[in-house]
């Protein structure tokens, strides 16, 4: 029976010698040295395969020596330590400075995380607070607000009490027309120097009131200095006759003027009252303020026995009956619209103390 092919013994084993057995050691020794060596990189050698011939005898390694025959060449070191120790000390200190270098930066760059973390914690708590105590602030402002307001009130009506800037210097005295104004500014100069509000107005009125001709006053405190004075003067509307002289009097028969001279303009009251009854004077004043004002220029003299008995005696001459004081202002229409139909000067007496059927005689 016949063998398969590559499975034939070989009849000869090809020698090896002795010499190439002893010539590749030392190669092998260097190789083992090199690798020893401090620094050196371990090379490696490729490993032989196993090769069968015929499947009886593996073949010789596939390495450069193996199959030349000559030794192999030694393996430098990749790496040779410096023979100067001051210059590696230098590296190492550049390598330990480098990485002194990155952990500093890493140790900052944390501390800043750090530092932008706690910022913005803090601020979200603050944001909290005020959140939680929005009701209550506002509640603080409300109070501070008033209680300010109230503290600048007092404090201003301090000031404007006791303080001399507020202090009275000047008094305006306006509508006096018949009395002087300096004679009112004089007689009241015993306020000059008082602050605005301490004032004394009753002194004020009692001054005022021994001026006969002032009717009324109003007083107006102007800050920081200035009182003005506002006066209604009384407005004279008749003339009475006191022994020898006329006193021109107002409607409540308070003497304006008295001179030996009846004044111009103004009608005469004669009355039959005795003193202290003031009935007839009232009703004769009664009916020249119902006088319109041009037919009040033509009325001579007023006379009243009584109050229900009231007679003008006109500029021309004639007589007008008027009887009371009641329904004055027909009356004085009536009398009126007679005068114009009417020549007083060719009548001798008007009737209207009945204004529904006046009389012209």
């Amino acid at each position: 029976m016949k063998r398969p092919q590559g499975f034939d013994v070989p009849t000869e084993t090809p020698p090896v010698s002795r010499a190439k057995k002893k010539t590749s050691a030392p190669p092998a020794a260097q190789q083992a040295a090199a690798q020893k060596a401090p620094g050196a990189t371990r090379q490696k050698t490729p490993r032989a395969t196993k090769q069968t011939v015929n499947g009886d005898s593996p073949a010789a390694p596939n390495t450069p020596g193996a199959q030349t025959g000559e030794p192999l060449a030694p393996v430098l070191p990749l790496w040779k330590p410096s023979s100067d120790p001051e210059a590696s000390d230098a590296q190492h200190d550049d390598r330990r400075g480098g990485a002194t270098r990155r952990a500093g930066q890493e140790a900052r760059a944390a501390r800043r995380h750090a530092r932008a973390a706690t910022r913005d914690r803090r601020r979200y708590e603050r944001d909290e607070v005020r959140r939680f105590t929005l009701r209550s602030r506002r509640r603080r402002t409300i109070w501070t607000v008033c209680l300010g307001a109230v503290a600048l009130l007092v404090a201003f009506v301090l000031i404007g009490a006791f303080s001399p800037l507020m202090a009275l210097h000047t008094i305006d005295v306006q509508g006096a027309d018949r009395i002087s104004e300096d004679d009112i500014a004089q007689a009241l100069d015993g306020q000059l120097g008082r602050p605005l509000t301490l004032i004394d107005y009753g002194e004020v009125e009692r001054v005022l009131g021994t001026f006969p001709l002032i009717r009324s006053y109003s007083t107006e405190a102007s800050p920081p200095n200035t009182l003005i004075l506002r006066i209604i003067e009384r407005t004279p509307v008749a003339v009475l006759k006191v022994a020898d002289d006329f006193q021109l009097v107002d409607q409540a028969k308070v003497v304006i003027e008295q001179t030996p001279k009846r004044p111009e303009g103004y009608p005469l009251i004669t009355t039959a009252e005795k003193d202290g009854d003031d009935t007839g004077f009232t009703a004769a004043i009664a009916v020249i303020d119902a006088l319109p004002g041009q037919l009040r220029k033509t009325v001579d003299t007023v006379t009243a026995g009584t109050r229900d008995d009231v007679t003008l005696i006109l500029a021309g001459g004639a007589r007008v009956v008027w009887g009371s004081a009641d329904d004055s202002e027909l009356k004085a229409v009536v009398l009126e619209q007679l005068m114009k139909n009417n020549d007083p000067k060719s009548v001798s007496e008007f009737d209207v103390s009945s204004p529904e059927s006046a009389v012209v005689r």
